[in-house]
C-alpha cells in the first residue's frame, strides 16, 4: 500500500473511533489524541480498527509511533498492511 492509501485508512479508522472529528483538520505532524480528545479507551480501539482494517498487529512497545499521523502511517507502512475491509 502507499503512504496516501494508509493514511486515508488510518484517518478512516479515527473517523470511526470519533466521528465527530474532520479528518481535513488532522495536522499530521501534532499529537493526534489531542486533536481529536481521544482518552486512552479510545486510543485502544483506534488500535484494534487498525489491525481490523490493515491487518497490523499493534504491540505496546510502538505506542509512541502513533503519536502523530505521519507516525502511524510511518510505522504501518513499514509493516506492509493489506487492508482486510
Amino acid at each position: 500500500m502507499t503512504n496516501d492509501e494508509v493514511r486515508a485508512a488510518v484517518l478512516a479508522a479515527l473517523k470511526r473511533i470519533a466521528p465527530e472529528m474532520d479528518p481535513e483538520t488532522i495536522r499530521p505532524d501534532l499529537p493526534v489524541r489531542e486533536q481529536v480528545d481521544m482518552d486512552s479507551m479510545d486510543f485502544l480501539n483506534f488500535l484494534v480498527e487498525i489491525h481490523r482494517v490493515l491487518g497490523v498487529d499493534v504491540p505496546e512497545t510502538a505506542y509512541q509511533e502513533f503519536t502523530t499521523l505521519d507516525g502511524c502511517v510511518e510505522y504501518l507502512v513499514k509493516r506492509g498492511p493489506s487492508v482486510k475491509a
